[in-house]
């Protein structure tokens, strides 16, 4: 199927597998070394790290394997969407599942979460808000495996964007005009 592709697609969905297949493989080495991932502030999140690198390699192979050397920024931008398409559904896919064979990962998130929620000082509830404070506390309580796919679904194209942009900037070659 993708064997007749064009480049831009082909090469960003094999790296977006290739990376989301790491990526949950990545997180489950965290939980098991007892560091769940779900509870890692996003600017520690090993996505920003796996993500440059991916980007970087897909979009130098289009560039320089298959262009010619030259990439358009808006071409570097639709590779990073195929690819975080491709990565945000493999992995959470594979987070649902795993919610589903160990119930202990979902409960060890809620249990923490709600654990360092409830350490939180009375300065941090107050900036926050009690209503949100709480309103938060309560989702937290609730949170299934579907849930904490659907929020690692959204989160990975958030961290994506910003990535997508800064790499399609330095790495786009445009033709010499003469």
């Amino acid at each position: 199927m993708l064997k007749n592709a064009p480049p831009l697609v082909s090469v960003s969905l094999r790296n977006g597998t290739i990376a989301g297949l790491l990526g949950f493989f990545i997180l489950l080495a965290l939980y098991f070394m007892g560091k769940h991932p779900f509870l890692f502030m996003i600017f520690f999140d090993f996505r920003i790290f796996l993500f440059a690198i991916f980007m970087t390699l897909t979009l130098k192979e289009i560039r320089d394997s298959h262009q010619e050397g030259i990439i358009f920024f808006w071409q570097g931008m639709i590779a990073n969407f195929l690819f975080t398409v491709l990565f945000a559904l493999i992995t959470s896919l594979l987070i649902l599942i795993w919610c589903g064979l160990s119930p202990a990962f979902l409960s060890d998130y809620v249990t923490t979460a709600v654990e360092q929620m409830k350490t939180l000082p009375a300065e941090a509830i107050e900036r926050i808000g009690k209503i949100e404070y709480q309103r938060n506390l309560e989702y937290i309580s609730v949170t299934n495996g579907y849930l904490l796919a659907k929020h690692y679904f959204w989160q990975s194209f958030i961290i994506s964007f910003f990535i997508s942009i800064i790499i399609s900037v330095i790495l786009r070659r445009q033709p010499k005009n003469d």
